[in-house]
């Protein structure tokens, strides 16, 4: 057993007090995209020699220049479809990942292996340090690879009008941020969306030093190391557990070597470092790329979801580097009620219980995305300027616009933990000051979700968190009802003073909105 002592927490709040995609149509009703666009594949050579598998879809429509719009992806840029192999150009995707206007407005759409993945050739790394000293047998660099990309396809690529555009979610939204670093002159536009950008600090691996044991092996587990140049597996395997529930198969192994056991040796490679450098050393912040986000030329639209379980501080990390080290560009922030990349694939309307009145996604393709593309890609002119920041304010379910992130009109305030469950505004006195003491027992850890699942659901930062509320080892503190609204428009930063009698201890901390007993259906 592990015995913790508490004293007061403080938790650091921003705050701000407050006084539509075109919905993506099935895909039944999408127009066949090999009517309008012809496919070319290419494998384009780097610096170093090493060749990137790239498929270049172009309008068959030639009365006009097209602009380039890019994305570079570690998952493959689809050689199988429907479980049967349709490789080569007779292979083409329902959709390019993006609202229908991209396809109609025409755009010369461009997807790369990235190095050392699936059909590229080189050696792949975890988030590709952008500096890295003695670089191993075919390691690149994801700025120079675009730039080199870049050059060739204005040269070979027919019809395109000098612009270059690039985006991606999640992994390939880091591979975007990574690409305009030093960026060629010809990338006018990028999106990183949940861009990963800091592995052990807030995205994916560790969350604040907090390993994320669910996420990353279920991740891992399935993504894997696997020789180059091979088209992918036609169908993905996916991890047995055996179980409905991924923290039973945990709870009956209970070690870090017993957890792993069941793998192979190529769903070890990856994942086995991560766990192997459990500190922020060079390992890991050589990966961040956000001191690195230099010498962009392009206009930037960074995206994120308030309820992203896996990249939740990259998007703000991003917008807040790039904001840093750079001048003269447009440099925008859109965050949204979304879980990871939300935005593409649903709708926006509601997650688990909680509505937001209105089809988000759609607002945000419509009214953002399409048209940031459009103006720096194709000079079309605003209906009215983009806001640097938009960002979606739950409870009040509406889209706000900020000049910067977090908004000049937000204040810091605190909370306190007080005496007796408490969370008062104003710091306790001494007297009150003293501690909360609770026993966890490592052999019974407390679970993120009330309910079974492998992996992390969608929903989960929307759950209830009741069950663990009651359970003796989670310590509650909750305010006094608030009489006016408040909104939370910044980071959320708690301070800890803890001792532990165990060798080691996470520390999860949630900001909880208490609902009404009755709840409106």
């Amino acid at each position: 057993m592990q015995r913790h002592h508490l004293t007061p927490l403080a938790l650091s709040l921003a705050l701000a007090f407050a006084g539509a995609v075109h919905a993506a149509p099935d895909d039944k009703d999408k127009p066949d995209l090999r009517a309008t666009y012809t496919k070319y594949e290419f494998r384009i050579p780097m610096r170093d020699g090493a060749r990137l598998f790239t498929a270049v879809y172009v309008p068959k429509d030639a009365s006009r220049p097209y602009p380039f719009l890019i994305q570079r992806t570690p998952y493959s840029v689809g050689v199988y479809q429907d479980g049967e192999s349709h490789y080569g150009v007779d292979y083409y995707p329902k959709s390019f990942g993006l609202p229908q206007d991209f396809a109609d407005s025409g755009y010369i759409f461009v997807r790369q292996d990235v190095r050392g993945r699936y059909m590229s050739e080189g050696k792949w790394q975890e988030m590709t340090p952008h500096v890295k000293a003695n670089k191993a047998a075919g390691e690149g660099n994801e700025s120079q690879d675009m730039h080199d990309t870049v050059d060739w396809l204005l040269k070979h690529v027919a019809n395109n009008n000098g612009k270059v555009g690039i985006y991606g979610i999640s992994y390939p939204g880091f591979y975007t941020s990574a690409s305009i670093i030093d960026s060629h002159p010809a990338i006018k536009a990028a999106s990183p969306q949940a861009p990963v950008t800091d592995l052990f600090m807030g995205d994916d691996s560790y969350h604040g030093g907090a390993f994320m044991l669910s996420g990353n092996f279920d991740f891992y587990s399935s993504f894997t190391e696997e020789k180059n140049p091979a088209p992918p597996a036609r169908v993905r395997e996916r991890f047995d557990y055996g179980t409905a529930d991924s923290y039973d198969y945990f709870l009956q192994r209970l070690t870090m070597s017993g957890i792993l056991a069941d793998l192979q040796p190529k769903q070890l490679a990856y994942l086995k470092p991560t766990i192997d450098h459990d500190t922020y050393d060079q390992f890991w912040q050589s990966r961040n790329i956000a001191p690195h986000l230099k010498n962009i030329k392009a206009a930037v639209l960074t995206v994120g979801g308030w309820f992203d379980a896996e990249d939740p501080q990259g998007p703000f990390t991003t917008y807040n580097s790039i904001r840093k080290n750079n001048t003269g560009i447009f440099n925008g922030l859109v965050i949204g009620p979304w879980t990871h990349g939300g935005w593409a694939g649903q709708e926006g309307k509601s997650l688990g219980a909680v509505h937001f009145d209105s089809k988000t996604s759609e607002y945000f393709n419509k009214k953002l995305l399409f048209p940031f593309f459009e103006q720096n890609l194709k000079d079309k002119k605003a209906d009215k300027p983009i806001a640097e920041v938009n960002a979606f304010e739950t409870g009040t379910n509406v889209w706000r616009q900020y000049a910067t992130w977090p908004p000049q009109q937000a204040k810091s305030q605190m909370l306190y933990f007080g005496a007796n469950g408490t969370l008062p505004w104003n710091q306790p006195s001494a007297a009150a000051a003293a501690f909360d003491e609770y026993v966890s027992d490592p052999r019974k850890p407390v679970p993120y979700i009330g309910y079974p699942a492998t992996g992390v659901p969608k929903e989960y930062m929307v759950s209830d968190q009741r069950f663990a509320a009651s359970r003796p080892d989670v310590v509650v503190y909750q305010s006094e009802v608030l009489e006016d609204d408040v909104t939370i428009a910044g980071p959320v930063t708690p301070k800890l003073f803890v001792s532990t009698s165990g060798t080691d201890s996470d520390f999860v901390v949630k900001l909880i909105d208490v609902y009404p007993q009755e709840m409106p259906s």
